[in-house]
């Protein structure tokens, strides 16, 4: 599996998120990492994306529709 040039820190500044958020999905779907510098795989990187971008989408999920990329 390769690594995204992504760590947890680089895409909470994308999608404008809080780093403990995007560590809280992280944990969720069971991605190890060590702290907010940590490079993501591949894959992982993209679960955490795809998990941003549904809440983004799902009204019900209040302010977490603010993390849309500009």
């Amino acid at each position: 599996m390769g690594f995204a040039d992504l760590s947890i820190a680089d895409i909470a500044a994308e999608y404008r998120l809080a780093v403990s958020d995007v560590m809280q999905i992280c944990t969720r779907l069971d991605i190890t990492y060590r702290d907010e510098g940590t490079n993501l795989a591949l894959e992982d990187a993209k679960a955490v994306m795809l998990e941003i971008l549904g809440r983004a989408q799902d009204p019900a999920e209040g302010d977490c529709a603010r993390a849309r990329p500009c």
